[in-house]
């Protein structure tokens, strides 16, 4: 989940999408927690119904030049994950597919299955220089900024 947002940087519409973000983040956590059709699947480690998405734990920092979203997402290859920018919004998604096992599964708690990620960028991200990298199972995902949407006084005239 995202951080809450810090006084004088963004004001409201920030706060709006940080609202929007945590709605949705809620969302998925209930239909994890309750879901559609009764109770979930015994050892699909999903916690949703079958081929239902559900989003990987993810930090998104605040730097200076760039805002960083990091996913974990151990055992996936580059090319089973996809990552989107369009109308403001950032989107990962891919699949998780599951191990062959040769002895009897006791246990499975690692979630398996199709992922989908997505948070809204701030007006002042770089959406043409988004670049991604996969190193020790974690997508880091930057997004530069630009000096554009950036807060400025207005003189009055007249």
């Amino acid at each position: 989940m995202t951080h809450p947002v810090r006084p004088g940087r963004g004001g409201l519409s920030a706060a709006l999408r940080e609202l929007d973000d945590l709605h949705s983040r809620m969302d998925q956590l209930m239909r994890a927690v309750f879901p559609v059709g009764g109770y979930p699947e015994f050892g699909t480690g999903t916690g949703t119904g079958p081929g239902e998405p559900w989003a990987p734990p993810a930090d998104v920092v605040d730097t200076e030049d760039a805002y960083l979203v990091e996913l974990e997402l151990p055992g996936v290859a580059k090319e089973d994950i996809s990552v989107e920018v369009a109308d403001g919004e950032l989107g990962i998604h891919g699949d998780i597919k599951e191990k062959e096992h040769t002895g009897v599964v006791r246990r499975h708690s690692r979630r398996t299955g199709r992922f989908d990620y997505r948070t809204t960028l701030p007006p002042n991200a770089d959406t043409e220089r988004v670049s991604a990298d996969l190193t020790n199972g974690v997508l880091t995902v930057r997004v530069p900024r630009t000096d554009t949407g950036k807060a400025h006084r207005v003189e009055i005239t007249g």
